[in-house]
């Protein structure tokens, strides 16, 4: 099925850059997949199933702030900031999802989750749980965590949105999609419950 190709646009007074006018938006998965990594084809074959719409763009592997601001002003939308964390034992694992700008403070969110000395799991853990690699972290991992050994975590900031913006489990892209298609549609379907914390970034 040919995808509708979009004009990005950008919602601020700022000057657009070269390089998110070269970012195109487009409807639905890519037709040619053959360069595609197998965890974001699945990505893809999900939504679908699940008749999820979302738009998706691609990009270099973002690095930097100034990366990942690109991609927001190219889709629309704030790209959420997630973090894949564990308690010391490694018996429990989180990821959270919380606004991009905001500052993470780890006592601020073990005392609302009863979980002390929580750090950044490990790359392994992150594979191992979500096959997911560094800098692609993404809500869309959960379905890959088959056994149900991730909590996930959403900031309350992050559910008063329409959209978010997050990786089909690739660095090298981003997606658009509705937030009510997330909690209503994704979440059930990958067998994931959430947690709504509340998240200030102060000391």
């Amino acid at each position: 099925m040919r995808k509708q190709k979009q004009v990005a646009v950008c919602n601020n007074k700022t000057e657009v850059t070269e390089r998110v006018r070269d970012m195109e938006l487009y409807t639905g998965r890519p037709e040619d997949i053959k360069e595609r990594q197998e965890r974001e084809i699945r990505t893809y074959d999900l939504l679908d199933k699940l008749n999820i719409s979302y738009l998706r763009t691609d990009h270099q592997a973002a690095q930097t702030m100034e990366a990942c601001n690109e991609i927001d002003i190219a889709l629309g939308v704030k790209m959420c900031k997630n973090l894949f964390l564990c308690n010391r034992q490694k018996t429990n694992f989180y990821l959270l999802m919380m606004p991009g700008e905001k500052k993470f403070r780890t006592k601020e969110l073990s005392s609302q989750i009863g979980s002390a000395r929580l750090s950044f799991a490990d790359p392994e853990d992150m594979l191992k749980y979500l096959d997911i690699e560094p800098g692609a972290v993404s809500v869309m991992g959960l379905m890959n965590d088959h056994n149900k050994q991730i909590q996930l975590l959403i900031d309350e900031e992050v559910l008063q949105e329409e959209e978010l913006g997050c990786h089909p489990c690739v660095c090298t892209c981003s997606l658009k999609l509705k937030i009510k298609d997330l909690i209503e549609k994704f979440l059930p379907a990958v067998g994931h419950d959430y947690q709504v914390v509340q998240l200030t970034g102060e000391e």
